[in-house]
């Protein structure tokens, strides 16, 4: 069928082939950390893709919250990329003393009291040259479980690194330290 068209036509098809796939394929995957600046709405879209992650404790079964959260949701459960997962031993919790390689990816999903609901994504990202990363080269974020920046990354994580700062926190996280 093709051997009727034009090469003209034929080069520009090709063209908008490729271009297809490269847009398809950056509206429904997750951002590549490292790659590009960060922004709220890029991190919307990885907070809401499981594909690819790895479950605190190899599983995503809820868990209740720490006495020390400054969250009010009464549940959660954590994923990584694989790049973060690097830094979790055999049974799927974090190494003491790990320090998370660039382009980790950290996503917390906030779950409400009827055990379903994600009402807020918590969201960290290992990306030191992004102009929003804090000292430790965090990039974070929170939004509502519909996708709206809750927590916009331009804060530098101000209202975040206090609590995840506590003793007992490897690298800024604390399930190991709120969730032996």
């Amino acid at each position: 069928m093709l051997q009727h068209l034009s090469s003209s036509f034929k080069i520009a098809l090709s063209c908008l082939v490729v271009l297809y796939l490269a847009v398809s394929c950056s509206n429904n995957s997750s951002i590549q950390p490292g790659t590009t600046a960060l922004t709220d709405a890029s991190i919307a879209i990885t907070a809401k893709t499981t594909a690819g992650f790895v479950w605190y404790k190899k599983s995503d079964a809820l868990m209740t919250k720490g006495a020390n959260s400054g969250h009010p949701e009464p549940f959660l459960r954590t994923r990584y990329n694989a790049t973060a997962a690097a830094q979790l031993d055999a049974n799927g919790k974090v190494k003491t003393g790990a320090i998370f390689d660039e382009g980790s990816v950290i996503v917390k999903e906030l779950i409400a009291s009827d055990r379903t609901t994600i009402t807020t994504y918590a969201v960290l990202i290992k990306q030191k040259s992004d102009p929003n990363a804090d000292a430790s080269g965090w990039v974070w974020n929170e939004l509502t479980g519909a996708g709206a920046v809750a927590y916009p990354i331009s804060n530098k994580g101000a209202g975040c690194i206090p609590c995840h700062s506590i003793a007992g926190n490897i690298d800024k996280t604390l399930m190991n330290n709120d969730h032996p």
